[in-house]
């Protein structure tokens, strides 16, 4: 069993920065960062696999968000830049233990074996 749990979340202008940390309790294979909005779906925000070998984001925030690892520290990190109103959402960390997702696979919120309780990221206009 793996605890997951996030941290970093607040309240930032649009344009700003917010970094959240994600610490696992245990090794993880594949860590990836999901957001949901009130009144709306979960969407895959980013994900990363073991020694960072690979990573994949979300359309919406390519070449703003960076997802990040310390395998020494089983920690995954999303740094956010040049946020936006629509970027509000609770973003949660989700993770594998035994299977490397990869490519599309990594966006599919079922495929995660486990789930942190999520942060809240508010972005003001």
């Amino acid at each position: 069993q793996v605890q997951l749990v996030e941290s970093g979340g607040g309240l930032v202008q649009a344009g700003g920065s917010l970094r959240l940390s994600c610490a696992a309790s245990g090794r993880t294979r594949t860590m990836g960062w999901f957001r949901q909005a009130p009144g709306k779906e979960r969407e895959f925000v980013a994900a990363i696999t073991w020694s960072g070998g690979s990573t994949y984001y979300a359309d919406s925030v390519k070449g703003r968000f960076t997802i990040s690892r310390d395998d020494a520290k089983n920690t995954v990190y999303l740094q956010m830049n040049s946020l936006k109103p629509e970027d509000t959402a609770v973003y949660s960390c989700a993770a594998t233990m035994g299977r490397l997702l990869s490519g599309s696979d990594s966006s599919r919120g079922h495929l995660y074996n486990y789930w942190g309780q999520g942060t809240q990221v508010t972005v003001s206009s």
